[in-house]
């Protein structure tokens, strides 16, 4: 249940990352600051469950493997390793970014964030693709 929920959160701080750069496209700065604080606050529990999942039910219940063969094992790993190498650059630049935000320190803000921005993007839509390859399209293990 828990990379379920995982992918729920992720899904969901794409769509607000989305609808966030879309209001302070529109001019709408109140609305994006509070989609930006939603946004956080989404991947903040999603950071949480995930530490969580894998520091304590994961290792009673061991890994998930991806059972795929071939290419397709290779181009998971590819995903897997930029998606965790890409989460772990962004999370100080999101903590940056926002303090900046905080601070009312426009430019700063605003010259991180177009580089934040698309990082974050790809990390909460490579972490849905992850759920999908272990949880959805990952042959059963062999009886």
């Amino acid at each position: 249940m828990q990379p379920f929920v995982n992918a729920i959160l992720n899904g969901s701080a794409a769509v607000l990352l989305c609808l966030g750069l879309l209001a302070i496209k529109a001019g709408h700065r109140k609305l994006h600051e509070r989609l930006m604080q939603v946004t956080f606050l989404v991947s903040t529990a999603f950071l949480a469950n995930y530490l969580h999942y894998h520091f304590v039910t994961q290792r009673a219940a061991g890994a998930t493997p991806f059972r795929v063969e071939g290419w397709l094992h290779t181009a998971y790993l590819v995903l897997l390793a930029s998606h965790v190498i890409l989460a772990m650059v962004n999370l100080p630049m999101v903590l940056r970014v926002l303090w900046f935000a905080h601070k009312e320190r426009w430019r700063e803000h605003r010259r991180l964030a177009k580089i934040t921005f698309p990082i974050w993007l790809y990390v909460s839509i490579t972490g849905v693709l992850v759920y999908l390859c272990l949880y959805v399209w990952n042959p059963p293990a062999p009886a």
